[in-house]
């Protein structure tokens, strides 16, 4: 019997060590043929990610969204091949021929792993640091789920979020900031292997990074383990199970591994890091390792059968969770109903119903406080609203009321609140992400991408400078989240230049699939938080810290932010002789340019444009009936930088913006020195009809702003 039990145990390790070196040599194959690519993490982790696949990781291949499976990210996103490797032999709908064209033009495996591209590509990965962060956000949305939804008995959100970090991970700034996050948090469902290989792209580690990271982490609130190797199977899964057992800390699992493992000259050493092994290399490599073939993308059947386990245990795994699902809703009708509801990402009947509207003689508001008033009328009627700030609450207005703070149960009640009553705990809404914006940006990332939740996140708009690259990867990946960003302009005031933006609204509407909106009164905000509770993708909300006027409509043409665009005063007696074009706080400043400019004649149309990217997105029809081609005296105004400005000025208007810093002073009066006046705007408009003497009335001297010499609006 004994001898029976070591030959069945020697059998298994052979099959192990087939299965691990297929991972490596379809990683090494791939990046060999796309001649680009990063073998050596591939090689080096193919142990761990091989106990982690086929003995801890629940998930289904052929049912990747399922919604109670585990999360895996890739956080050192370019070992990209390891985590195709694992999906194809997994039994992903991701081919051999897939894996082929790794790297190439439109393929479904490209160099950096992308969401919505590869079936079991949870987010798009590649700079470092921002998955190990998204993971942070999923982790959220599992406990804040499972708090709200699981009862005694009836566990229906109960998953892991698992992530592979590198030590370029771990340098990222951002990691950090989410880390110390996760501590505090107690995520104790979230476990992160680390890949701890001391090579990095330019050299050794020992170079620039040679802090405890044990210690450190630690320090943050995590349990961690050692792995002497990397590529001692029992001691990793023991490392796994005792990260599953510790309920009340994030787990990081430092595995020591070896770079390009079995390439006799590249192995530890940064050639392995960023270029393929060469030919002669991977050849040594496979020998080294007793692989039984040359042949590039050699799959043994007994390795693939092994793995495509996954596919009958994940079947399995889904049945049984439906199974307690379905009594959940025996038992819970309305919480099962309000969970699809959540997971679907569908809203509930009259979720609009209670959304603020304004009367043009209410007293002026600040766009950031009718914010607050529009997202907490919505958080009323969409239940899975959830956010906060970078410890800004105050200045942002983006506080739930009466929604509770999502904080660990020693810290505010029970892990299980249930939809009401009791304390909040892990039910709170409020996330109170502290002064962390790099974190914050990634982790509403990685709550959209997780599913169930509608994230937001808030700040001042010139740190969205420190939320760009999850911003980016955001809209790169189609989530369904809101960046809110107050303070949106110079009429910051006191504060000064450090703390007004002046740039960014143009490098955020650089951003493909980013729709930035800038709305110019309370009425707009509300339609503005009403679109993008309903939008696809990633919405970015500009606000003011100063009070705006509420604006007239009762001469507007289909007001409507959803279109980016619309008429809020045609001119009257006749055909506009100018087109008035606003964002923001300075819409009303179009507006009293109006009423100034018929003092002179002048017939104008005031246009309101709170999203260059809706507006661009109309039909040409609409966009045409809003700004015709043939109407090219046009005045644009917005309290930041001009370019691009020239598109919607056209060719022979004029923009009326800043490209200096801004100043320190009451924000009137900043506004007013940078030429952000009702006054300025008419004389700009009167220049543009060729009535200069009038303009130099108005404004005292000849402006400094000149025509553009731009598009004609209609790109």
């Amino acid at each position: 019997m004994k001898a029976d039990r070591l030959e069945y145990m020697t059998a298994m390790q052979t099959l192990e060590e087939l299965c691990i070196n297929t991972i490596r040599f379809l990683s090494a194959d791939a990046v060999q043929n796309a001649n680009s690519g990063h073998p050596g993490m591939p090689m080096g982790t193919a142990a761990m990610a091989y106990v982690l696949w086929t003995g801890f990781l629940k998930h289904n291949p052929k049912d990747p969204q399922w919604f109670d499976r585990d999360r895996f990210v890739l956080s050192a996103g370019h070992g990209s091949m390891l985590l195709y490797s694992l999906l194809h032999l997994s039994g992903y709908d991701l081919s051999l021929d897939d894996l082929k064209r790794f790297r190439k033009l439109l393929s479904r495996t490209p160099g950096h792993p992308e969401r919505g591209v590869a079936p079991g590509v949870e987010v798009s990965t590649g700079p470092l640091g921002q998955g190990f962060s998204n993971g942070v956000g999923m982790a959220i949305a599992e406990a804040w789920l499972g708090a709200r939804f699981n009862r005694p008995g009836h566990r229906i959100v109960n998953h892991y979020t698992y992530a592979l970090c590198g030590d370029g991970d771990l340098m990222e700034g951002v990691t950090q900031e989410a880390a110390s996050f996760a501590g505090h948090l107690r995520l104790g469902k979230l476990i992160y292997l680390y890949d701890q290989n001391h090579i990095s792209l330019a050299g050794g580690t020992d170079l620039v990074f040679t802090e405890e990271v044990a210690k450190r982490f630690e320090a943050y609130g995590w349990h961690t383990r050692h792995v002497a190797d990397g590529n001692d199977l029992e001691d990793v899964a023991a490392a796994i199970r005792e990260a599953q057992a510790e309920t009340g800390r994030p787990s990081l699992i430092l595995c020591r591994t070896h770079i390009g493992y079995g390439a006799p000259k590249k192995q530890d050493t940064f050639g392995v890091h960023g270029a393929p092994l060469g030919e002669e290399e991977l050849q040594a490599a496979k020998k080294a390792l007793s692989w039984p073939t040359m042949e590039k993308f050699y799959v043994p059947q007994d390795a693939l059968a092994r793995f495509r386990e996954a596919v009958g245990k994940g079947a399995k795994a889904q049945q049984d969770w439906q199974k307690r699902f379905a009594a959940y809703k025996a038992a819970y009708p309305a919480e099962a109903a309000e969970f699809e509801m959540m997971v679907s990402g569908k809203l509930p009947e009259n979720w609009a119903s209670d959304l603020p509207q304004w009367k043009t003689a209410d007293k002026a508001l600040a766009t950031r406080v009718a914010g607050g008033q529009a997202l907490n009328a919505l958080a009323k009627r969409i239940p899975n609203i959830i956010g906060g700030s970078a410890d800004l609450n105050p200045s942002t207005e983006t506080a739930l009321k009466g929604m509770g703070d999502f904080q660990p149960p020693e810290f505010g009640g029970p892990a299980t609140q249930g939809a009401v009553g009791g304390e909040w705990g892990y039910g709170g809404r409020n996330v109170a992400f502290g002064v962390r914006e790099h974190a914050m940006g990634a982790a509403v990332n990685g709550m959209a991408a997780h599913g169930g939740v509608l994230p937001f996140s808030a700040t001042f708009m010139v740190f969205s400078d420190y939320m760009k690259p999850a911003i980016r990867l955001g809209a790169l990946s189609k989530l369904r989240c809101v960046y809110v960003f107050t303070h949106d302009s110079i009429g910051v005031g006191e504060d000064g230049p450090t703390h007004e933006p002046v740039e960014q609204l143009a490098g955020l509407r650089a951003i493909p699939g980013l729709t930035v909106i800038r709305p110019a009164d309370p009425n707009e905000v509300a339609e503005t938080w009403a679109f993008a509770v309903q939008h696809g993708g990633p919405t970015l909300i500009a606000l003011t810290r100063q009070s705006v006027p509420h604006l007239d409509r009762s001469r507007a043409k289909e007001p409507a932010v959803a279109k980016g665009a619309y008429i809020l005063a045609e001119a009257e007696g006749g055909a506009p002789e100018v087109i008035l074009i606003g964002t923001g706080s300075e819409v009303a400043l179009c507006a009293k340019a109006q009423e100034k400019l018929k003092g002179y004649g002048v017939r104008a149309r005031v246009v309101s444009m709170p999203s260059w990217e809706l507006f661009a997105a109309q039909s040409e029809e609409y966009r045409e009936s809003v700004l015709p081609r043939g109407m090219k005296k046009r005045v644009t105004v917005e309290a930041g930088a001009t370019m691009g400005w020239e598109r919607w000025a056209g060719d022979e208007g004029t923009v009326i913006g800043t490209d200096h810093f801004g100043a320190s002073a009451p924000g009137a009066e900043v506004m007013k020195h940078f030429g952000f006046t009702a006054e300025h705007v008419t004389a700009a408009a009167l220049r543009l009809v060729g009535r200069n003497a009038e303009a130099d009335r108005e404004y005292g001297g000849p402006t400094a702003v000149a025509p553009t010499g731009g598009a004609d609006g209609h790109s």
